[in-house]
């Protein structure tokens, strides 16, 4: 039987609640990593499945997302211009992981085997993958 995700646990449920609780008395400002550690007496690891929970029970709830950025850390609750800003960096994030993979591993692997089935799939979804994320990175 395969073993529940640690995010769903009541642990991972106990630290994504102290999180919420900070963040919320935080707001409007946020907290980067090291300050969320101290400001909730919970482990980094303790913080980071908190997180993980977090994020997972926000959607599940209809809450506002959690969000992060390098000049404000953590923060909870974030205006339009911010959540779409936070967005197109993770979009542009993935696009650049996608693009790596496609150029480092999935090229190479097509170069060598030009005629196996599996791999012009993967050709074939990737590209429009990158494509998407091209066309909504760029918007």
């Amino acid at each position: 039987m395969p073993r529940a995700s640690r995010r769903r646990g009541d642990a991972a449920r106990r630290h994504a609640d102290t999180i919420r609780f900070v963040l919320f008395e935080a707001r409007p400002a946020g907290l980067d990593f090291q300050q969320l550690v101290r400001a909730t007496d919970l482990s980094p690891y303790q913080v980071r499945a908190g997180l993980g929970a977090l994020k997972d029970e926000a959607a599940s709830r209809g809450w506002p997302p959690i969000i992060w950025t390098r000049s404000v850390g953590y923060q909870l609750g974030a205006d339009r211009a911010a959540l779409e800003a936070y967005e197109r960096a993770v979009v542009t994030q993935k696009l650049n992981e996608f693009r790596r993979f496609i150029t480092g591993t999935v090229a190479p692997h097509a170069a060598a085997h030009p005629n196996d089935k599996w791999v012009r799939h993967i050709v074939a979804q990737l590209n429009s993958i990158e494509s998407t994320l091209d066309l909504i990175a760029s918007s």
